[in-house]
Order: structure tokens, then sequence, then C-alpha cells
């Protein structure tokens, strides 16, 4: 059985966001879209309506 992740708000905003000079921005991009890309398998995801209707 894999550990369950609860997907909020803030995941959609980095896999979606532009590149940024703001270093601390671009380390939250780049670490978002490689777990995304290669962890996110590993997990059952939950995502609430809450969360849906704001993205």
């Amino acid at each position: 059985m894999s550990e369950t992740v609860y997907i909020e708000t803030s995941i959609f905003g980095y896999l979606t966001a532009r590149s940024t000079k703001n270093l601390i921005i671009a380390g939250n991009i780049e670490i978002t879209r490689d777990w995304w890309e290669l962890r996110r398998s590993a997990f059952t995801l939950y995502i609430s309506q809450v969360v849906l209707d704001e993205v």
C-alpha cells in the first residue's frame, strides 16, 4: 500500500509557473516539477473540491 499525499493549490502553481530570476521560487518550481515527474507515481494522490474550485 502506498503512502498518501494531499495536493494543494501551490503544487499546481509551481507546475505551471513561468521561469523566474528569484532563486527561491525557481528552486521550488524545479523541486516540484522533479517530484511530479519522478516520484508522484509512488503515492496515492488526493485533492479536495475546494482546491479544484480554486485552480
